[in-house]
């Protein structure tokens, strides 16, 4: 759809980069002169950007200085363009200059126009309070115009402000539309109706809440994502007890994980990986020293007694030590928040009930 007329050595053109869904119906006929030849139909969605290239031809053999002013029966302030607008007030109310720009002889100028619809179109409340829904003007029309720079500044400064007759015109139709995706749905015929994109978005505004609560319903069976309210259904799924001492992120790795817990309970790595989720030390599994990591359990055991290599009170304990006892030692930083009480509990819970345990906190 281009729109082009040619008259005075001057041709403008517009041509949308977007190719509209559905063929609107023209509504609005109101305060925009009928010259040009043919019009560009355009079609913009709210909230989002509508491109419209346009080509200014300059024919004569010298260079012309020429002014574009928009004129229409929609919110001026919709339309901008790439090119740098000078400061030059508008001719008069209702219109407004977008550029002035010099075109060389037998030269095109090219820019952007830009449309851009609030987003909040359909539900303004400024916009429903001055009319009523059934008459919402959605469809509008618009008039590019072209006058030489010189007119225009000798009409502002002349007494009687006489407007300037435009050397060129290019009208087109702005059609706001809401963006449907229900109707891919429909055979291709129907596609091409206006009406019926607009009918069926009726069924879609009245549907998506459904359909999106539906496509986020992973989000409230996640204990990562879920909202605070279902944590304690959530933790009765999984048997899991809630700690009011423990923070609210450490309840939800707490519950997430609660299954991977009961399957090592009381062995080394199920008592690793609950510290691991409580405190946020790092498990430092590629270490293959237990003694080296953050979270460290070991069993104190010697060598025993070898002739001229054990050290008496060294590493060689006279009568044995403890049975199934085990050492935790956790190492972090000095102003680390550990609760020792806490981890207490914790190693209470998960170790076998006939083992003991000592336990060290170590600042690097």
């Amino acid at each position: 759809m281009v729109s082009a007329l040619m008259t005075k050595g001057v041709s403008l053109q517009l041509t949308p980069m977007q190719i509209p869904d559905s063929i609107a119906q023209s509504g609005s006929d109101v305060g925009i002169e009928k010259n040009a030849v043919s019009q560009s139909e355009i079609v913009v969605h709210p909230g989002e950007l509508c491109r419209v290239a346009l080509e200014l031809k300059n024919w004569e053999s010298q260079a012309q200085q020429l002014t574009l002013k928009l004129d229409g029966t929609f919110p001026l302030e919709w339309c901008k363009t790439e090119a740098e607008p000078q400061r030059i007030a508008p001719l008069e109310q209702g219109s407004t200059h977008l550029v002035t720009v010099e075109v060389p002889a037998k030269k095109s100028w090219y820019t952007d126009l830009w449309f851009r619809v609030p987003q909040a179109f359909f539900e303004d409340q400024e916009v429903l309070s001055t009319h009523s829904v059934q008459h919402l003007e959605l469809n509008f029309r618009g008039c590019l115009s072209v006058c030489p720079t010189s007119e225009s500044e000798a009409t502002r400064r002349s007494p009687t402000g006489l407007r300037p007759s435009p050397i060129e015109q290019s009208s087109f139709e702005l059609y706001v539309r809401p963006r449907s995706t229900y109707t891919t749905f429909l055979p291709t015929v129907y596609q091409e109706i206006d009406v019926i994109h607009r009918f069926v978005k009726i069924f879609e505004e009245a549907f998506d809440p459904v359909v999106n609560s539906f496509s986020s319903m992973w989000a409230n069976l996640d204990p990562l994502t879920a909202p605070q309210s279902l944590l304690p259904f959530l933790a009765h799924w999984v048997d899991w007890p809630l700690d009011a001492q423990l923070s609210l992120t450490q309840q939800r790795r707490l519950i997430r994980r609660a299954v991977e817990i009961y399957r090592s309970r009381g062995t080394r790595k199920g008592l690793r990986f609950y510290l691991h989720l409580y405190t946020g030390l790092p498990l430092d599994e590629e270490m293959s020293r237990e003694e080296d990591k953050s979270i460290s359990i070991t069993e104190p055991s010697g060598q025993g007694c070898l002739l001229g290599v054990a050290q008496m009170g060294v590493d060689t304990v006279l009568g044995g030590g403890k049975a199934y006892h085990f050492e935790v030692r956790l190492r972090c930083e000095p102003d680390y928040p550990i609760d020792e009480q806490l981890v207490r509990r914790i190693i209470e819970q998960e170790k076998p009930a006939f083992c003991t345990y000592d336990l060290w906190i170590e600042h690097r």
